[in-house]
């Protein structure tokens, strides 16, 4: 590698060996973006990558933090579909249970209204047993005045 092209090791980076596959492979696909056809600064940053070495150059750099720019930027767009597609079935499920309960709600009070009319009508039964009860006492003393008389 021309000794031009400033490099660290990856070592220095702090990063886990899975981070530093990703830094390189990220490296290696803003480069191929960057340039446009133009693969010398790919192969440097391939020959880098060999020797365990990120490249520190200018051109490296600026395309490796566009490159991260454009893939946070479309991490952030994904997040904030899932996050509204999360809203819409949260609110739908919200709406649902809302519905089920209005619609429990409105069988319960209709239940209540026809024990209410159960009730009323078990009253008037009791009522009109008692009058018959009442005729029929009516009936048996006009039946024993008529055979009196």
């Amino acid at each position: 590698m021309p000794s031009s092209i400033p490099s660290i090791p990856d070592s220095q980076l702090g990063l886990s060996q899975s981070e530093v596959a990703l830094l390189r492979q990220h490296q290696q696909i803003a480069l191929s973006h960057h340039q446009h056809g133009s693969s010398s600064s790919s192969r440097a940053a391939s020959h880098a990558s060999s020797q365990g070495r990120l490249l520190l150059d200018p051109t490296s750099l600026n395309a490796l933090a566009a490159h991260f720019d454009r893939l946070m930027y479309s991490i952030q767009q994904r997040w904030q579909a899932l996050s509204q597609q999360t809203q819409l079935a949260t609110q739908v499920q919200y709406d649902r249970a809302g519905n089920a309960i209005q619609m429990a709600d409105a069988e319960i009070a209709r239940f209540r209204a026809i024990l209410r009319e159960i009730d009323e009508l078990q009253v008037e039964f009791d009522k009109v047993r008692r009058i018959g009860e009442i005729v029929k006492g009516f009936k048996a003393r006009v039946e024993r005045l008529e055979r009196r008389v």
